[in-house]
């Protein structure tokens, strides 16, 4: 089968497989092997038909050149090396090994012990038994043309609201797209999908991650899989399993239509990304491409034991990007995304990691680095998920300018400022300022702080406030799994609810919680589904559900909802003192008790009778605003601010009323939030 002189000795750039001098030009870096062979598959990549020596080596890239070979070629490597799992080599050529540089993959992992790198009896020995016709391959295909810097859309940080949204569930059960578009790529972008979004106000999705994916072999006996994404092994490649039913397409082709067609609406598009670790997984984990390629190139190994990985994923493994091949990778990665697949931005999963050498996490790393003098990166918007389960992994607050961050801090105030009680107004103020303990001290302002009542990880906004605890048992995990401490509240009763005065206070406390978001200084972002009331029953870590417990229910959505949501977005874009990246200097901003005295020092401490104010006399577009705020369960009278003209009362957490105007004070339900305008736009809308 061997056939080295068919191959010319081509170059060792760019990495993977390109189209070249009527041929295809093949490079693989692996600097610890001894031979690198190319695996050549029928069209189905089930069958190898030739496998030829790499006859070139520079700098530890292998590479070669194949005449007549083109777009749709199927291929795979086979790394020859030694087998030294305490000196970090797991070379096994027996094992067919997917290119990293893959933007399409035939075949999927099916978590059999045919993948596995080591004998399953015998960890330290490895497996021989061939498995070429089973493992991930990679197809050449056609690229994206690149797209125009022009093309992208750069929303301006005061304007940005992010929507965390999985595209598979998004659209599933969504009556207006069409069947065989529904969780795909293409179902994204159905008008009627696109139309909801910008009544709604937002106007950057974050989407979760789009890379190719290989379910762990624990959920796969479970007969589940990563529907989240947090499992990747092919990082150029767009998921496979989003692709339409439209005959003759392909994952990249689609994932850069629907990237194009929400561009067109003026949606700016984030993708979640995951370089920390990859589905290879621990010593007991497959071999499926990085870990039979150069593993200890790619992972941090465990200081004199080389044999095990570290895991500050908690996933089994970590990407080491202190390393130059491993760095090379992200950054190649990110830059395709940007370039032929046309995203503006991206959110880094457990990104301490990436800045994590043998010292710990660092600023100055060098992967913080290399994306700040990247000339396509620059640009775009950085998202850090800013903490691991490593030592000191806790980083909020941490990251380099420009990046932003997940402020987990304002998730945990906010809800118990409503919520659980406990949380005094000086907590709850310095979330809804922008958080300047956290981000000040980096230089940043207060968009830094990516501000979020839920998140995909962790209790939806109508779970919330049914659940004080986790129902995670269809996960196979014995409810052990998800977070146990939710600054949840059932409102009364646990789970779902026929009783109107629970299904009352729930409605109100979500509405609250909402408006708080809206009205926050910081970069809001909403969770798909939450703004209909969508449920997952309970289940507050729901990454195996590929199911209507995560696919939004769009027929059930709760009336007026989304239109509340729509409303507290565009206050939020009327006043451009809610949406300022600097923080708010004495006299711009007065906080009083309901009776209208200034707030005196020992009572930001207080944890009862905890309602008051925020005033602004200068709220934007011309007029003042106030904000009042009660999460007690009583009601509390506020005395408004004296001055020129009346108050109208433009949002209030309890009810929907048409605007109206205030007198010299207002009574606020237990558990609400109104808002006030006086003058410019509210003496307009008198």
């Amino acid at each position: 089968m061997s056939d080295p002189a068919a191959l010319g000795p081509g170059r060792p750039w760019p990495l993977g497989a390109s189209v070249l001098d009527g041929g295809l030009n093949f490079a693989l870096a692996a600097p610890d092997a001894t031979r690198v062979e190319l695996c050549l598959f029928d069209a189905e990549g089930r069958a190898e038909l030739r496998r030829l020596a790499l006859p070139g080596c520079t700098h530890g890239v292998w590479h070669g050149h194949l005449p007549g070979a083109g777009v749709g070629q199927v291929y795979g490597w086979r790394v020859h090396g030694p087998w030294n799992p305490a000196q970090g080599h797991r070379f096994n050529s027996a094992k067919v090994l997917l290119d990293p540089y893959a933007r399409e993959v035939v075949g999927r992992y099916d978590g059999s012990d045919l993948f596995l790198g080591h004998d399953p009896a015998q960890a330290q020995r490895p497996d021989g038994h061939d498995n070429a016709a089973v493992a991930l391959k990679a197809r050449v295909v056609a690229e994206p043309p690149p797209l125009a810097p022009q093309a992208h859309v750069h929303v301006p940080a005061e304007d940005t609201v992010l929507y965390e949204v999985h595209l598979r569930g998004a659209t599933m059960r969504h009556p207006a797209v069409p069947a065989e578009l529904r969780g795909s790529y293409l179902g994204l972008v159905q008008p009627a999908v696109l139309d909801h979004l910008q009544r709604l106000g937002v106007t950057t999705l974050s989407l979760m991650p789009l890379a190719h994916r290989a379910d762990e072999a624990r959920l796969l006996k479970l007969g589940l899989s990563n529907y989240w994404g947090y499992s990747p092994i092919a990082w150029f490649a767009p998921e496979a399993r989003y692709t339409s039913a439209r005959p003759g397409t392909s994952a990249l082709a689609e994932c850069r239509e629907m990237v194009d067609g929400l561009h067109a609406r003026g949606f700016e598009v984030l993708v979640d990304v995951v370089f920390n670790h990859s589905a290879e997984l621990d010593e007991h984990g497959p071999t499926l491409s990085l870990r039979g390629i150069a593993n200890r190139r790619f992972h941090h190994l465990r200081p004199g034991d080389a044999a095990h990985y570290e895991n500050w994923s908690g996933c089994g493994n970590c990407l080491d990007l202190t390393d130059p091949l491993a760095l090379r990778l992200v950054m190649d990665a990110l830059r395709y995304w940007v370039q032929h697949i046309g995203v503006d931005g991206f959110r880094f999963d457990l990104a301490p990691i990436l800045g994590r050498d043998a010292h710990g996490f660092s600023q100055r790393a060098a992967f913080f680095a290399a994306v700040a003098q990247d000339p396509v990166l620059a640009p775009v918007k950085l998202v850090a998920e800013p903490w691991d389960i490593g030592p000191d992994g806790y980083q909020l607050g941490q990251f380099p300018a420009p990046w932003q961050e997940w402020n987990d801090r304002y998730r945990d105030t906010v809800r118990a400022w409503w919520l659980t009680g406990g949380m005094a107004r000086g907590g709850f103020v310095h979330a809804l300022a922008g958080s300047h303990g956290v981000f000040g001290p980096s230089g940043r302002g207060p968009l830094a702080g990516v501000n979020l009542i839920t998140a995909h990880d962790g209790f939806n906004l109508r779970d919330l406030v049914s659940y004080r605890q986790r129902h995670n048992l269809a996960n196979g995990e014995h409810n052990r799994d998800g977070h146990a401490h939710n600054l949840s509240t059932n409102a009364g009763a646990e789970g779902e609810s026929h009783d109107p005065a629970v299904l009352a206070l729930r409605l109100r406390l979500r509405r609250a919680l909402l408006a708080t978001l809206a009205l926050s200084l910081g970069t809001p972002m909403l969770l798909a589904g939450d703004e209909i009331g969508h449920t997952q029953r309970g289940n507050n870590n729901a990454y195996c559900q590929d199911n209507e417990t995560t696919w939004l229910d769009w027929s059930g959505a709760e009336a007026g909802l989304a239109d509340y949501v729509a409303r507290c977005l565009a206050l939020r874009r009327r006043h451009a003192r809610l949406r300022q990246d600097r923080w708010l200097h004495d006299g711009e901003v007065h906080w009083l008790y309901p009776e209208g005295d200034p707030l005196a020092p020992p009572d930001w401490e207080r944890v009862d009778k905890r309602a008051f104010a925020a005033w602004l006399p200068d709220g934007g577009a011309g007029c003042e605003l106030l904000l009042m705020f009660n999460p007690d369960s009583t009601p509390h009278r506020f005395t408004l601010p004296e001055g020129e003209g009346a108050w109208r009362l433009v949002l209030r957490s309890d009810l929907d009323p048409v605007s109206s105007l205030l007198g010299d004070d207002a009574m606020l339900p237990a558990h609400s939030l109104w808002v006030a305008e006086r003058g410019g736009i509210a003496a307009v809308l008198g």
